[in-house]
């Protein structure tokens, strides 16, 4: 098949390029000609494992190609993919300026049979005027689908090429069938293709993301409970995570969640229930829960140091929100490197992938290190806020020696406390008994 895909953030090119990848011709549309240009060269702007080398297997088997000019994208293309950013307005719901400029410039150029899918997340109902606005524009019916994506940052082209379900929203059979057929390649394990209205399909995009937020939020809370009461919430976790009605997923304690979904799609949901006349008393308690346990490492920290970093050094050991990405959007590393700069605290930091998106923000006032260890050189404590396995087997000995105190906070339970306090450290952790 024929594909445009219109925005080439990392939802859109990671759906064109596994798109191509299956055996369909792929145009990705975007207006950024620098990051054109360095695409058609091989050359991806973000951090995604495999998806560089799919890029290029791809471009040169001429499947894949890279444009500005949204008429050669759009007229062939069977399928057009709307994948343009909708980033959180000031009030909490989705800002999508972008997805209507597309929508009325692409208008003219569609083919009579094209089917327009929305794989940006949107707000319910933006189908619908979708489909409409371009009934207005060309005189006559579009054939407009929803497709939300539930990709992982960090495993985005296994969860597009082995995926739990594909969810689609048609209002006519055509459509339905189109999207089924491009699709097939990917459902062969009997992975359900499961068919919907429009505006369900919206919903499952943000109630997917929002009952996954809520789950990391419960367990956060249920940690810093069982700090307070003496309990120890992995014990806790593997307790109730046997009962096959609850499970381990999502169940990691930790400082909060990130990146570009969970927190604007939370905000964004409560924001739609509150224009219904529904009060969004969950939701909000999510965010609210979750921006407080961004707080949990700069108490423990601040309690340590009796609230006094002026001249402390501190080493941080993971600065993208999750790993496996360099996507550092809402990270709560960011929340602790800015209390810590206002403290007056020497910054240290390492992250495999993210460090030009942090040094992008704070420049020289951070110092970034290429080794994990390097970045321990005379700290008076480390603080974990990333669980990248190049920090799950670090050297005791050699960390022992560089630190000039052997403090770890650590934020997201990578070591076990009793084995930590053999080791001679100070080992503060999230949900569990301090040694």
């Amino acid at each position: 098949m024929k594909i445009a895909v219109i925005g080439t953030g990392y939802v859109g090119l990671v759906t064109g390029t596994c798109f191509a990848n299956s055996g369909n011709e792929v145009t990705c549309v975007d207006i950024d000609a620098a990051k054109i240009d360095a695409l058609n060269q091989g050359v991806i702007p973000i951090y995604e494992p495999g998806l560089e080398a799919m890029v290029a297997y791809n471009l040169s088997a001429e499947r894949l190609t890279f444009t500005t000019d949204l008429a050669a994208a759009v007229r062939p293309a069977e399928i057009v993919f709307l994948a343009v950013g909708t980033p959180q307005g000031e009030n909490g719901s989705a800002n999508l300026s972008a997805l209507w400029s597309v929508v009325e410039g692409m208008a003219p150029l569609l083919q009579k049979d094209a089917v327009v899918v929305t794989k940006s997340t949107v707000p319910v109902g933006t189908n619908a005027r979708i489909h409409a606005q371009l009934q207005e524009l060309t005189g006559r019916q579009c054939h407009v689908a929803s497709n939300p994506e539930f990709l992982k940052e960090g495993a985005a082209i296994d969860d597009f090429e082995k995926p739990d379900r594909v969810v689609v929203g048609v209002r006519d059979p055509f459509a339905a069938d189109v999207l089924q057929q491009l699709y097939e390649p990917f459902l062969r394990t009997e992975h359900p293709f499961l068919v919907m209205t429009p505006e369900s399909a919206e919903m499952t995009k943000y109630v997917a993301n929002a009952l996954l937020a809520t789950k990391i939020s419960f367990i956060n809370e249920m940690a810093n409970l069982c700090e307070r009461m003496g309990g120890d919430i992995n014990d806790v976790r593997r307790g109730i995570g046997h009962d096959s009605r609850i499970g381990f997923s999502f169940l990691f304690p930790g400082v909060g969640y990130g990146g570009s979904c969970f927190p604007k799609d939370v905000r964004a949901l409560a924001t739609m229930a509150q224009q219904h006349g529904v009060e969004p008393r969950m939701l909000e308690a999510v965010d609210k829960v979750n921006r407080n346990q961004k707080q949990v490492m700069i108490d423990k920290v601040d309690t340590h140091f009796d609230n006094d970093l002026t001249d402390k050094t501190i080493a941080i050991w993971g600065l993208a929100f999750k790993p496996r990405t360099d996507d550092i959007r809402e990270a709560p590393a960011l929340v602790l490197i800015d209390h810590l700069l206002e403290k007056k605290a020497t910054i240290q930091a390492h992250d495999p992938e993210a460090i030009p998106n942090v040094k992008a923000i704070y420049g020289d006032r951070v110092q970034y290190y290429d080794r994990p260890a390097q970045a321990l050189a005379g700290a008076d404590a480390l603080i974990i806020m990333t669980e990248w396995s190049d920090y799950k087997r670090p050297n005791w000995e050699e960390m022992a020696q560089v630190m000039r105190s052997p403090v770890i906070f650590d934020g997201r339970n990578l070591y076990d406390p009793r084995r930590m306090k053999e080791r001679g450290f100070r080992y503060d952790s999230v949900g569990r008994p301090s040694v």
